[in-house]
């Protein structure tokens, strides 16, 4: 069991690593675009259409990531003060009952909306936008089974230490 949430943690972090350097090309044309824009007039509604775009590919393969590495908004003004114990149960209690129903929520909902996206082959609206909207649309679906699965590991850690603290 342990081997199968180390090779999907290796997986959690390589997408965290495609997120990361979706960033780091996000920053490179939002600079682009605006000295584009600011020095020479000049502007493209594809371009800021992608930015959008590597923005949601940052966001979404970026959540599982994020718990991965608890960096995710916690607040910590009580969490600091209680046990290692305490801690662990909170942390199980929080997975189960607010990340993985959420997740379920997200993947369901989202299912008919990325598969009507795809029949409809959705594409941008605007003059000049991108085609193939539903490909980035189908990054909810899929940033959410990750997440699922990085919090199972999460409960599986936590359930793990909280036997070691007893």
């Amino acid at each position: 069991m342990k081997k199968t949430f180390n090779l999907l943690e290796l997986l959690i972090k390589w997408v965290g690593y495609i997120a990361g350097t979706a960033l780091a090309l996000l920053i490179v044309l939002i600079v682009y675009d605006a000295l584009m824009r600011y020095l020479f007039q000049s502007g493209s509604i594809a371009l800021q259409e992608l930015e959008w775009h590597l923005f949601d590919v940052v966001i979404m393969l970026g959540i599982a990531y994020t718990l991965q590495r608890a960096s995710h908004v916690r607040v910590d003004i009580f969490y600091d003060q209680y046990s290692d114990k305490m801690r662990h149960i909170i942390n199980i209690i929080g997975i189960l009952l607010f990340i993985l129903p959420f997740s379920l929520l997200i993947i369901y909902v989202g299912f008919d909306f990325v598969l009507l996206s795809f029949e409809q082959l959705e594409a941008s609206s605007d003059p000049g936008g991108l085609p193939y909207r539903f490909i980035v649309k189908s990054l909810m679906p899929l940033a959410f089974v990750l997440l699922i699965v990085q919090s199972l590991s999460e409960v599986y850690k936590e359930f793990t230490l909280l036997k070691a603290a007893s």
